[in-house]
């Protein structure tokens, strides 16, 4: 079995988890790879993440479709993305060699952005954002979904976000929950000045095409971590991009118990 883990930066304090992951791995009789920016050209069978969620983030770009098995270990603080932590190595070691656990499959937004000086394409596993630079006036943004002329935004910005992406950035600007298996997507403003415009969910067949008004200004086009200025005027256009991302999580966790433990939502489980 081939592993890489995928490592940006780890803090001295837990040098010694990383080390005896690596260590457990390797006695199993597991190639371990560490990698940064480029995966070995082996046939690799799970990707572990080792950091929070913006290093799982960035190791979705770093596999693309490569469909290789993600894992995230927190060595980070809520990681609500990542299924173990630095302190329950040997059991992570111990599921994920055994079998025990299951693999969800996560959709993504493919990302056209077009301006006057040119375009480019990209992915996102969280969510795309466009959002005002603190300096300048409020950003006004139409919004067409499939076509049709939904609305013009005029406020601090927009969040289109998959169901992964729900329970981060959106959800703090006021929007749903959606599961990760819901097929849908969901629009939510930031800071904006019409207060009859709320979070709507779409589905995730239908495509998105976000229009800035005309200023001499820019604006900030964010997706998942990485952030990208472009001029007002431009358009980004969104749709469901054609692989999607498997999570992996380890023995009986699900989603639910996610958001239980490490969100607080809506109480701890009854009892047996």
């Amino acid at each position: 079995m081939n592993i890489a883990l995928y490592i940006r930066h780890i803090d001295h304090q837990y040098q010694h988890s990383l080390q005896r992951l690596i260590t457990l791995l390797n006695s199993r009789g597991v190639q371990t790879h560490i990698v940064q920016d480029q995966l070995p050209q082996c046939q690799l069978d799970f990707l572990l993440s080792i950091g929070g969620d913006g290093t799982l983030l960035s190791s979705v770009h770093l596999i693309a479709d490569r469909d290789i098995p993600v894992l995230g270990v927190n060595f980070g603080h809520l990681g609500f993305l990542t299924t173990a932590g630095r302190d329950n190595i040997d059991s992570l070691v111990s599921d994920l060699l055994a079998g025990r656990y299951t693999l969800e499959s996560r959709s993504l937004l493919h990302v056209v952005a077009t301006a006057a000086s040119g375009s480019f394409a990209t992915f996102a596993l969280n969510e795309v954002s466009l959002h005002r630079f603190v300096e300048q006036p409020l950003l006004r943004t139409d919004l067409y979904v499939s076509g049709d002329f939904v609305a013009t935004y005029a406020g601090d910005g927009i969040i289109v976000a998959t169901p992964t992406g729900s329970t981060a950035y959106s959800l703090s600007c006021g929007g749903p929950i959606l599961t990760p298996d819901s097929g849908c997507l969901v629009i939510t403003p930031i800071g904006v000045h019409n207060l009859t415009l709320r979070p709507i969910i779409v589905p995730d067949t239908a495509q998105l095409r976000l229009v800035t008004h005309a200023q001499p200004q820019q604006f900030s086009l964010g997706m998942d971590s990485r952030r990208q200025p472009l001029p007002h005027g431009a358009e980004v256009t969104l749709s469901r991009e054609k692989f999607s991302i498997r999570l992996v999580r380890l023995g009986d966790q699900s989603f639910f118990s996610a958001i239980h433990q490490k969100l607080g939502w809506g109480g701890l489980p009854p009892r047996s």
